[in-house]
């Protein structure tokens, strides 16, 4: 059974930065994060439901939400087999859990990776 495992979060001051990664763990074939695949990363701010924050589509196409645009940069590396999003300029309502996932509904998101950014 394929898991998402999320790493990189951690503790920032705001205006600090964090590059979070996705990994798949069990038995993934080489392409598991490849261009045949939209890949997203959603969110889970304490107290509120989960939210989407950003998706690479098939085509390298990078959607972000509006709070996140110009800040945050989503990326896939079919080599390493890996999903990123650069956080940049972070904020203190970016604090949450952060969820990668292959589906729209966040089905098949991981344990997720806590951020937390101090005021």
């Amino acid at each position: 059974q394929v898991q998402l495992v999320e790493s990189g979060g951690g503790l920032v001051h705001t205006g600090g930065s964090l590059r979070l990664a996705c990994a798949a763990s069990g038995l993934v074939g080489s392409d598991y994060f490849g261009t045949d695949y939209d890949l997203f990363w959603f969110r889970e701010a304490p107290g509120k439901g989960l939210e989407w924050v950003s998706t690479i589509d098939t085509r390298g196409t990078t959607f972000y939400r509006d709070s996140v645009k110009g800040r945050f940069t989503i990326s896939r590396d079919k080599l390493k087999n890996m999903l990123y999003l650069q956080m940049n300029n972070l904020k203190p309502e970016d604090t949450a859990v952060y969820y990668c996932a292959k589906d729209t509904a966040a089905n098949s998101r991981g344990q997720g990776t806590r951020v937390t950014v101090s005021s």
